[in-house]
C-alpha cells in the first residue's frame, strides 16, 4: 500500500493530509479556501490519487498560511507514500491544454527539491469565488515550491500559452491548467514500471 498520512499543527494552522498513490481519484478536500480546494481536487482526479485534506487556518488574516502549510503537508505525505521508490518510473511529464491555455509540467522524483515556475506576470492578482477568502495568484508558485520542498522532487512548470493574441489571460484557466499538468506528470512518475524488475531507477541505487 503506497499511502501517506501527515498531521501538521502550528500556531497558525492545523492540517491533516492522507494520500493513496494507487487510488481512483477520490477526493475529500476542505481548506476553507474554495479555489485552492478546486485545485487540490485536480491533483487527486488527474493524478489518480485518493486524497483527503482537512485544514483549519488563520483565514481571518489571509489565506497564505493555510495554503502554504497544506502544500508542505501534502508534499510530506507524498514522499511518505513513495517509500524507497523501488520500481517506479521516476520521471513524468505532461502538456495540458485548457481552452486557450497550454501548460507543460515535468517532474523527477529525484530526492532533490528544485522548482522552476514560469508563468505570465500579467494575470490577475486575485481570484475571488464570490464568497470566502480570495486566492492570491502569486501563491501558485509558493504552493509548488512548498510541495516540491517536502516531497523532495524536481519540478518544472511552464505556461506555454496564456491567452489568445491581444487578450488578457484568464487567471482561472492559467492556474487550473498548471495543477492539471502537474497531476498528470506525477501520475506517470509514480507508476510502477513493469520493465524495472523492482529496482530503484537510479545508477546510485537510491533516490
Amino acid at each position: 500500500m503506497r499511502t501517506g498520512r501527515v498531521e501538521r499543527v502550528t500556531k497558525e494552522t492545523k492540517v491533516l493530509v492522507e494520500i493513496d498513490l494507487d487510488g481512483t481519484g477520490r477526493a475529500e478536500i476542505s481548506t476553507g479556501v474554495g479555489f485552492f480546494d478546486h485545485m487540490l481536487n485536480q491533483i487527486a482526479r488527474h493524478g489518480g490519487f485518493d486524497l483527503t485534506v482537512r485544514t483549519e487556518g488563520d483565514l481571518e488574516i489571509d489565506a497564505h498560511h493555510t495554503m502554504e502549510d497544506t502544500a508542505l503537508a501534502l508534499g510530506e505525505a507524498f514522499a511518505q507514500a513513495l517509500g524507497d521508490k523501488a520500481g517506479i518510473r521516476r520521471y513524468g511529464d505532461a502538456v495540458v491544454p485548457m481552452d486557450e491555455v497550454l501548460v507543460q509540467a515535468a517532474v523527477d522524483l529525484s530526492g532533490r527539491p528544485y522548482v522552476v515556475h514560469d508563468e505570465p506576470e500579467n494575470i490577475a492578482d486575485y481570484i475571488n469565488p464570490g464568497s470566502g477568502p480570495v486566492y492570491p495568484t502569486s501563491m501558485t508558485r509558493h504552493i509548488f515550491e512548498s510541495f516540491g520542498q517536502t516531497a523532495r522532487i524536481t519540478l518544472h512548470v511552464s505556461v506555454l500559452r496564456a491567452s489568445r493574441p491581444g487578450q488578457k489571460p484568464d487567471a482561472h484557466h492559467v492556474i487550473e491548467g498548471q495543477f492539471k499538468a502537474l497531476a498528470r506528470a506525477l501520475r506517470t512518475a509514480v507508476e510502477i514500471d513493469p520493465r524495472s524488475a523492482g529496482a530503484v531507477p537510479s545508477t546510485k541505487g537510491v533516490l
